[in-house]
């Protein structure tokens, strides 16, 4: 996988169960995790003045370990997003990032309190995602090694995965938590 590349899919699964099933027998458990995670936007480039908004900054609070991160999805000729650019790094002190970003004067969009379940399976971190507000999500992200793939071939191929599974109706949104959050009723829903 090349790196700060990230390719994952974000969607809710009619039947949740058989994915749980499945992961229960099949799949490595890594962790559960309660995170927190504060999105910013810089006063100089509204992140949100671009629908669908492809930019995300973010402090994240993982059960007391901090982290900041960039995301800048690539869209495909359908405005489909399969991948992004990310960068992330460990932080030591969650408080002080946020005060040097006001300082910069960066304004906080929103804050997804999120419940994670952790596993991994083959060449997919799988992360069943109980959102406040928002409810329950899977989302996949590739962690093969491969430095030579096509994202959007591997999106597909987590999305069979998951039908081969039998989880019925698969809703994939292409926005992400915080954009659900601040505009719900903007966000479309493809049904795979």
């Amino acid at each position: 996988m090349p790196k700060d590349i990230e390719i994952e899919i974000q969607v809710n699964v009619e039947k949740i169960e058989s994915l749980l099933e499945f992961l229960a027998k099949d799949g490595q458990f890594i962790a559960n995790k309660r995170q927190l995670d504060e999105y910013f936007t810089p006063a100089h480039r509204d992140f949100l003045a671009v629908r669908p908004a492809v930019e995300w900054l973010r402090l994240r609070d993982s059960n007391g370990a901090f982290s900041f991160n960039y995301k800048n999805w690539h869209l495909d000729e359908q405005g489909k997003s399969h991948y992004c650019d990310e960068y992330e790094t460990k932080i030591n002190n969650i408080d002080q990032a946020k005060k040097i970003l006001q300082a910069l004067n960066f304004q906080s969009l929103t804050i997804v309190d999120k419940l994670r379940k952790i596993y991994l399976y083959q060449d997919y971190e799988v992360a069943i995602d109980k959102i406040e507000g928002l409810g329950d999500f899977v989302e996949i992200e590739y962690k093969g090694a491969s430095q030579d793939v096509d994202p959007k071939t591997i999106t597909n191929e987590m999305v069979k995965f998951l039908k081969d599974l039998g989880c019925g109706e698969i809703k994939r949104n292409y926005s992400g938590y915080p954009f659900i959050l601040l505009y719900p009723e903007e966000v479309q829903y493809e049904t795979l």
